[in-house]
């Protein structure tokens, strides 16, 4: 289990327990956080679209190209922004951060 801390639009902060083998996504919607994730972890949108804190980047598996291009339709894109449905809750994960674009 990770301790997964959600940043929406306004700032504030919500930290989740998230239990390991979940999609990051299933535990943003499960927690209430602010993203639409439309076609529900089959990487058919980007609605699931969230910024990665640059400190946490590095750690994660790095996107494919099927992610990178389908990241090309969402809003508010940075560097370090990732589909959340392609990120699995694992105890490496305990501390990570997110924040919901503002666009």
């Amino acid at each position: 289990m990770a301790k997964i801390t959600f940043i929406s639009r306004d700032g504030s902060e919500k930290t989740v327990e998230a239990l390991d083998g979940l999609s990051v996504m299933q535990v943003a919607v499960d927690n209430d956080v602010d993203i639409e994730a439309a076609c529900e972890g089959s990487m058919a949108c980007a609605t699931c679209h969230m910024v990665v804190d640059a400190d946490w980047y590095g750690k994660l598996t790095p996107p494919t190209e099927e992610e990178e291009d389908m990241l090309d339709l969402a809003f508010g894109l940075t560097e370090t922004s990732r589909l959340t449905c392609q990120i699995r809750v694992s105890d490496a994960l305990d501390g990570a951060r997110f924040s919901v674009p503002e666009e």
